[in-house]
This record gives structure tokens, C-alpha cells and sequence, in this order.
């Protein structure tokens, strides 16, 4: 089987047309830190549109709806933050490989579903009850005698 091109493999993103279509937004994170908490902006958040992303197949959009359904908002973005450390680079770093493996995470196919069998056993009991019910039914009709 001949392999696709990476702009047809429906696992493989364009990684780097997604970072052009981020959006960066920093802010002061919260908690402790006293005055370079409160001077600094350190929190991270990047911001990504999936319905109006190019970068993005429609079969990779309906992978992301169907698996990252909970973390698209209303307007069809994912966001991600991170204010775990002192350093906004640091923190810019930790969040777009979050949002990397949240995209990686969502882009997998969307599993088949299958329709799950009787019990054996349940089948063997209403089989079972059938004869007993028709053996019921056929004595009815006869005249004893």
C-alpha cells in the first residue's frame, strides 16, 4: 500500500500552519508569588479555532467535535493555560505541548460501534419458555378420552 502524503494522512496535522492560527493571550497569574506575581504576566493561554482552522482536514474536525466535544466552547475554539512557573516562555512552552497532544489525542479515529449480542444462556430461557408456552397451547385443543 503506497503511503499518503502527510497532507492527506488523516493522523498527521500541519503543525505549523496550527501555530499560525493560535492565538496568544497572557495575563498575571493567581496565587502566591507576592510582587513578581503581581508584576509579571506570567500566565499563558493559547487559543484555537477549530471550525475556521485550515490547517485542519473535515475528517479531523469531526474526530476533534466527536472526542473533544466537552472542551470546544460555543464558538468552536480550545484553550489551553498553564501559570505553573515564574517564566511566561516556560509556561508558552508547557501550553502548546498540551494543546499538541490534546490535538493529537482527538484526531484519532472515532471507534466503530457494534451491537453487543444476547446471553447464550438468556436465548437458551426464552427458547425454553416458547416450548413450554406452545406445549401449553397445543394440549388445549385435544379431547381427553
Amino acid at each position: 500500500m503506497e503511503a499518503l502524503p502527510l497532507s492527506q494522512d488523516p493522523m498527521m496535522m500541519n503543525w505549523e500552519q496550527i501555530l499560525q492560527e493560535t492565538e496568544k493571550r497572557t495575563s498575571r497569574a493567581s496565587g502566591a508569588g507576592g510582587q513578581h506575581v503581581n508584576k509579571t504576566e506570567s500566565r499563558v493561554e493559547i487559543v484555537f479555532n477549530v471550525t475556521t482552522s485550515e490547517a485542519l482536514s473535515a475528517r479531523q474536525k469531526r474526530h476533534l467535535r466527536h472526542h473533544l466535544g466537552r472542551r470546544i466552547d460555543s464558538q468552536g475554539r480550545i484553550s489551553v493555560v498553564d501559570q505553573s512557573d515564574r517564566s511566561q516562555h516556560v509556561n508558552n512552552k508547557r501550553a502548546l505541548a498540551r494543546l499538541r497532544k490534546l490535538l493529537e489525542k482527538g484526531i484519532r479515529p472515532i471507534p466503530k460501534k457494534h451491537k453487543g449480542k444476547a446471553f447464550v444462556a438468556n436465548k437458551k430461557k426464552r427458547l425454553d419458555r416458547k416450548k413450554r408456552r406452545s406445549e401449553i397451547k397445543a394440549g388445549r385443543g385435544k379431547k381427553w378420552g
